[in-house]
């Protein structure tokens, strides 16, 4: 019969004749034969099932040995024996170079006829060594699915004691070893089920036996830790990890990242690997553990791992997010890493370029999924916002892309950041921060951010680039005896030649440090200012006096150069002067007070007053993007209510009523007008629009910084509970007060009032107001008759004949930007730019500076934005809408530099000629040695960090393909199946990508 068989099997028939002929010696088998023939017809089937060329081969013979095995069950077993098996597992069956990879199918097919036979425990016994060593021959994914797939339905064949645990480890090293050559989602699908055939079979393994579990994730973290130069372990270790039973997460956890033998080199490598298996598609509980781990790490102050793994891992899981198959878990692990990345903008910094692209193509997907994500990945972009403010170029992209997104309060924010951070002790992390290698750019230096101590770093580099300030600093002489203006000289001539990216200030915040602030709390940068200026003025005033030489002017007097030289550098450079007012409106007596100021202070008008015209001050004039349009009818103004104009006091016979003047710009293309003051009489009072030209107003509801000032020097009526004692009248009276600037400081400080007490919250509350800036502004100084008329015979411009006032004009060099809604919290950054006294690049005709154009001033200029370490290139359109984009992020100190018109004035030549003769100040030799030493030692760090760097993460796992996935769905609208970055799927080639 089995001639017959093989003859029909072999025939060049059709199949359906053959399959009737097969079927009657099928037919034939089911009775009683002798134990030859038995034997004849189970040696063909096994040939037929093991080397058969066809599938239908491989069926004829498998359903012989069925037949057979149910219907001689003795005859079976005494062919299906031990020494025949063990033959079939160690030689194979075939021809030698051709043996047949169906010897694990052929096995499980017979031992369902001998589990009840004597010799079935001889059987399972010889399996359970046999499969061992298969396994510990590294088998292919499809013969390890085999194995799985046998032992899975004989459990009894699953090794035991030792020899289980064993299994156990090789299996895993086996899925280590697994590969997948082919691209084809077909291909791929089945090896993914390969895959979870064998990690099912480790799940019944440890369901049964728990004790296996902990030395099976012991070999898995060997094999992912392992750093030895081999290619990488398969990403379908994943698979193993998913049935771990989370109960044991903390213990294992906890073991990994306090066991001293794990080098940090091998942390970094494992938890590197672990985090490429977001990509694997069916894992579970996957990001559970990459989270664990990483917080596992934070718990025992890993910082550097943490930091080396986030940055080199953080952009391949965010490009994940493309695909709905592992979005979830890569999103939770994104969420992890950057609210947990707090004590720098890289990680976050990273994903800038590939958010917009990421969103679009959320966006178009339009699937359940894809909206949740796109909300929660808007919200936790605003988290980033809301930690590393600052960036308005950078994040004014990313913003745009999610505008249109919900945004979480700033509660949520909190909560969010309070609950992720690696350490709530700050100071842990100052030595990770920052990782510069190399400095910004534009060639200036950032500041290293000590612990909130942006309001400091913020404060430094707007006096820093204050250059008349910072050169007559970096002149200082040694032995000065001014200790912290000494500190300031060594923070600014650091600034000025280190070659580091950026630079500790510890030393001169220790030396500033007001002793009521309280350590690692935010502060206000105004009151920091003021608390430095102070020190430094009353440090040199009290006899520990700088020494600097100042040219003497022939047109000066001896009497103005006296006072300018008993002045303090805080004083020449900061220091106004300004007159305060207060008539009384029953006798008309008027009782003046003189006093010095460093700054002024703005408050903001009430909302239901409109300043625009109420001051009685010379035009203010701005240039540059921020524009204030002016009305169309300037008497509109005039009869507005809100016009204070001021009265003739007593004893001040030409006091006359001036008004602020606000200048536009032209249209693009017509020529500028800027209107300049001319000579105002006493009539003049009556109508001082029609000297100083339309005064503009700032848009409704918004204000400008000319409003602000307006509001400042506008007269204040003093009644009811706020009457003024007159002397004169010796009572209370109605009275009327009024502030007038009587000097012009060098650098003008301007501090917009933002902060005030709300009495319902207890709490001091931040106005949001967009105020705009304008780049230059004017302002009116009150001067001597006698100066006046100087002036005016001189021919100068600014002075205003009969009116008691000049102007002087002033030029925007720096504005700190407060981001946040409360001054005990939020952010500084500041925008600087440095205002020269001629034109850039200009030639000085016949040894005279040129003055620069207002718009030679604001388009030749480089702004720069210094947002503690990172400094970056700007403009003044990025200064203007700044809070535009982001409404939390407003300006709050300003200064600006006067443009020097008086050319009488003994301060500005002499800064001019020390400019002209003596370029960068020189410094003293000790401050230069300093320097240079540092500078050194800086780049012998660099060298020692390059190699360790080197060796430590130069077996960290490669991604190098991560960017394949953001830049393939650019107009890719042709995918189509399950796994594509659109919804439904996409390609084979997009799926391998994101598994492989």
């Amino acid at each position: 019969m089995d001639k017959i068989l093989e003859a029909v099997v072999m025939s060049s028939y059709p199949n359906n004749v053959k399959q009737g002929l097969v079927r009657r010696v099928i037919e034939a088998a089911k009775q009683p034969m002798d134990s030859e023939q038995c034997w004849s017809m189970l040696e063909l089937s096994t040939k037929l099932y093991l080397t058969g060329d066809t599938k239908y081969k491989r069926e004829v013979g498998k359903e012989v040995l069925e037949v057979y095995g149910h219907y001689h069950p003795e005859e079976f077993e005494e062919f299906f024996n031990v020494r025949f098996l063990l033959s079939l597992l160690q030689e194979g069956y075939g021809p030698l170079g051709k043996r047949s990879h169906y010897v694990l199918d052929y096995i499980q097919l017979g031992l369902q006829f001998v589990l009840e036979s004597p010799s079935a425990n001889s059987i399972f016994s010889l399996l359970r060594i046999e499969v061992l060593r298969k396994v510990c021959e590294r088998p292919s994914p499809k013969q390890c699915a085999k194995i799985s797939k046998l032992l899975t339905q004989h459990p009894q064949c699953i090794p035991t004691g030792k020899h289980q645990l064993l299994f156990c480890q090789q299996l895993i090293r086996c899925i280590g070893q697994f590969q997948c050559v082919s691209e084809g989602e077909e291909e791929i699908m089945e090896f993914l089920e390969q895959v979870n055939k064998v990690s099912g079979l480790l799940q019944r393994i440890w369901r049964t036996q728990t004790s296996a579990i902990l030395p099976s994730l012991k070999e898995l973290f060997t094999i992912i830790s392992s750093t030895e130069e081999q290619e990488a372990p398969s990403n379908a270790l994943a698979s193993v990890v998913q049935f771990v039973p989370l109960e044991l997460m903390d213990g294992v956890i906890r073991n990994l990242t306090n066991d001293d033998s794990i080098t940090d080199v091998q942390m970094m490598m494992a938890i590197g690997r672990m985090i490429d298996w977001v990509s694997w598609p069916l894992g579970k509980n996957i990001d559970k553990w990459i989270i664990a781990l990483l917080k596992g790490l934070a718990a025992v102050k890993k910082f550097s791992i943490l930091i080396e793994v986030t940055l080199s891992k953080i952009e391949k899981v965010f490009s994940k997010l493309l695909y709905p198959i592992v979005r979830e878990g890569a999103l939770s692990v994104l969420q992890y890493m950057l609210l947990s990345f707090q004590h720098s903008h890289e990680a976050f910094h990273l994903l800038l370029p590939h958010i917009p692209r990421l969103v679009a193509s959320l966006k178009k997907e339009d699937s359940n999924s894809a909206t949740s994500s796109l909300e929660q990945l808007a919200e936790l972009i605003h988290c980033m916002f809301f930690r590393f403010s600052g960036f308005p170029d950078l994040y004014e992209p990313v913003l745009e892309a999610v505008k249109a997104l919900p945004i979480p309060n700033e509660d949520r924010i909190k909560h969010l950041l309070g609950q992720n951070a690696w350490t709530s002790q700050k100071n842990e992390l100052a030595c990770f921060y920052p990782r510069l290698a190399s400095k910004s750019e534009t060639g200036k230096i950032g500041l290293i951010n000590l612990g909130n101590t942006c309001y400091m770093n913020s404060i430094i580099q707007s006096l820093f680039m204050a250059s008349d300030f910072r050169h007559s600093v970096l002149n200082l002489t040694e032995g000065n005896s001014q200790p912290l203006m000494t500190k300031l000289q060594w923070l600014f001539a650091f600034l000025e030649h280190s070659q580091r990216p950026a630079i500790s200030p510890e030393s001169f915040l220790s030396a500033s440090w007001p002793p009521w602030f309280t350590p690692g709390a935010q502060q206000d940068c105004s009151e920091y200012l003021k608390y430095l200026l102070d020190r430094l003025h009353e440090e040199e005033k009290t006899g520990k006096r700088i020494y600097q030489k100042l040219k003497e002017s022939s047109l000066t007097s001896q009497a103005v150069e006296h006072h300018y030289l008993n002045k303090t550098l805080i004083e020449k450079m900061f220091g106004g002067k300004m007159m305060t007012k207060i008539r009384c409106l029953k006798c008309l007596n008027v009782s003046s007070r003189e006093e010095v100021f460093t700054d002024l202070s703005l408050a903001f008008p009430p909302s239901d007053r409109n300043v625009c015209g109420s001051t009685p001050i010379l035009p203010v004039e701005e240039i540059g993007p921020q524009f204030i349009e002016p009305p169309e009818n300037a008497g509109q103004l005039m009869g507005s209510p809100w016009i204070q104009r001021k009265a003739p006091m007593a004893n001040d016979h030409a006091a006359p009523s001036v008004s602020v003047e606000t200048l536009c710009s032209k249209e693009q293309g017509e020529a500028e007008n800027p209107i300049r003051g001319h000579g105002v009489g006493v009539d003049a009072a009556k109508d001082p629009l029609s000297n100083f030209g339309e005064q503009a107003c700032a848009p409704k509801d918004s204000r400008s910084v000319p409003d602000l000032i307006n509001y400042f020097l506008s007269p204040e009526r003093l009644t009811a509970e706020n009457k003024y004692h007159c002397e004169k009248c010796a009572s209370l009276q109605d009275a009327e007060k009024v502030a007038e600037l009587t000097e012009g400081p060098h650098y003008l400080i301007l501090t917009l009032l933002r902060f005030s007490f709300d009495p319902r919250t207890m709490k001091r509350k931040k106005i949001l107001d967009n105020v705009s800036i304008p780049v230059v502004l004017k302002l009116p100084i009150l001067v001597a008759p006698e100066e006046t008329e100087e002036v005016c015979q001189h021919g100068k411009d600014g002075a205003v004949p009969g009116s008691g006032f000049m102007t002087v004009v002033y030029d925007l060099c720096s504005v700190v930007v407060h981001s946040g809604i409360s001054s005990e919290s939020g952010h500084y950054y500041c925008y600087s730019r440095e205002c020269t006294d001629t034109v850039p690049h200009g030639q000085p005709r016949d040894g005279v500076p040129k003055p620069a154009s207002d718009k030679q001033l604001d388009l030749e200029i480089q702004w720069y934005l210094f947002n503690d370490t990172r400094v970056s290139f700007s403009s003044f359109e990025s200064v203007s809408n700044v809070t535009s984009f982001f409404p939390k992020d407003t300006a709050y100190v300003l200064f600006y530099r006067q443009r020097p018109e008086r050319q009488s004035c003994l301060l500005h030549e002499a800064l001019a000629e020390a400019g002209r003769l003596h370029g960068e100040p020189s410094l003293h030799k000790d401050l230069m040695e300093a320097i240079s030493k540092d500078n050194i030692l800086f780049l012998q760090e660099q060298e020692k960090e390059a190699r360790n760097r080197a060796a430590y993460i130069s077996a960290l796992p490669k991604s190098p393909l991560w960017w394949r996935d953001l830049d393939r769905d650019k107009d890719d609208d042709s995918s189509s199946g399950g796994c594509s970055p659109a919804a439904g799927g996409g390609g084979s080639g997009s799926f391998h990508g994101l598994v492989f």
